[in-house]
């Protein structure tokens, strides 16, 4: 580089530069100016404020607690338990009332169980035998339900027989009854309580009618008229479903209760309310699907006047209820915070942080947690 280049760009160190603004006297490029600025401007407003609600924060860190209870009574007589009066100490499980509850509508009983040895079920295709040396002792038949004895009991002229255990007997034999034992459970009740709190801006909200009538929860209804009675009729939550009661009372099933709390916390409390849904969430298969219904077995436990102990089998079939809850809370309070009151610039200075390249502040081997918080506790 010559002198004279050196000595130019010496000069041109202390030059100092200004932008120079050209004013177009064009009217369609001021009028395409002014329609890209409205268009931006509409899309803010209408958009990002009014539709979308940008200027709003949110709280979807929901915190719910339910409370179920079922009520009804019915009436049956059967030749394994005779005339017997049902309520909701004996088809409700668990009892204490939570978001997940189980009604029993169907049952198989098996009476008078004692531990003893007696024949497994021709049905339990493991526990199938020729002879004695098929059933080896001291071995659980993994799909019946008891251990080999050794033996094989075999009816007179049948060369096949099955293998003698020690169980519960007599063990359970009987099919599913045609008709559901509970079929009247349709016109039960079921309480369900629900209260709802977003700690974020501190909002509480139950699904329950704010009133000092006590006769007001034996006598409401859900429906489109009463939207905070929490009382619903059975047969009215599997219908919502799009399934038929008597159906699902015979081989059981599960429904979805879902709740939803969308609320605009701008508005007054009262426009705060709950949705429900109601959905069947067992598959559903036509015919007698193994796939299908829903069901499991319990007993209830004795003792002679012996004291010798023994019990009643049941295999119960019914509806499984998921009540389930989820939501969102949105205030307009980040735009107030950050630039509508006298303490805006030291807010907003906290809520917005410069961040410049480079690695975090290392102590003792690890990384300074207050230099990474996202979030920081501001007191005013």
């Amino acid at each position: 580089m010559g002198q004279a280049g050196c000595k130019g760009l010496y000069q041109s160190l202390f030059d100092y530069k200004t932008e120079k603004y050209v004013i177009a006297k064009n009217k369609k490029v001021g009028l395409l100016y002014r329609l890209l600025q409205v268009s931006i401007l509409t899309y803010l407003v209408v958009w990002v404020f009014l539709l979308k609600k940008g200027y709003q924060d949110t709280d979807t860190s929901l915190q719910s607690s339910i409370i179920t209870k079922v009520k009804g009574v019915t009436f049956t007589n059967t030749s394994e338990l005779g005339e017997r009066l049902w309520d909701v100490a004996d088809y409700v499980i668990p009892p204490q009332g939570e978001n997940v509850f189980f009604v029993i509508t169907n049952l198989i009983v098996t009476p008078n169980q004692r531990q003893e040895t007696c024949a497994e079920s021709d049905s339990i295709s493991d526990a199938l035998c020729y002879e004695d040396s098929d059933c080896p002792p001291g071995k659980p038949v993994m799909t019946g339900n008891g251990v080999r004895t050794g033996r094989c009991l075999r009816a007179e002229n049948l060369t096949r027989g099955t293998c003698e255990i020690f169980a519960w007997c007599p063990v359970e034999t009987k099919s599913r009854p045609e008709k559901p034992l509970l079929g009247k459970a349709e016109d039960f009740t079921i309480y369900i309580k629900n209260f709802i709190r977003f700690p974020k801006f501190n909002f509480f909200k139950t699904n329950v009618l704010d009133t000092k009538d006590l006769k007001y929860l034996k006598s409401c209804h859900f429906g489109p008229k009463d939207p905070y009675c929490p009382i619903f009729r059975l047969g009215s939550v599997v219908k919502w479903t799009g399934s038929n009661f008597q159906e699902i009372a015979l081989q059981g099933g599960v429904i979805g209760i879902q709740i939803e709390w969308d609320c605009d916390l701008d508005k007054a409390p009262s426009e705060c309310n709950p949705r429900y849904y109601f959905s069947r969430l067992d598959s559903r298969f036509p015919g007698n699907s193994v796939s299908s219904g829903y069901n499991f077995r319990f007993a209830k436990y004795y003792r002679d006047g012996a004291g010798v102990e023994f019990r009643t089998l049941m295999k119960a079939y019914g509806i499984r209820f998921d009540v389930m809850v989820n939501g969102r809370g949105s205030f307009l309070c980040d735009l107030v915070l950050i630039y509508l009151i006298k303490k805006s610039h030291f807010y907003r200075n906290k809520k917005f942080e410069e961040v410049r390249s480079g690695h975090p502040v290392v102590v003792n081997g690890k990384a300074n947690v207050e230099q990474l918080q996202n979030l920081q506790t501001v007191e005013a």
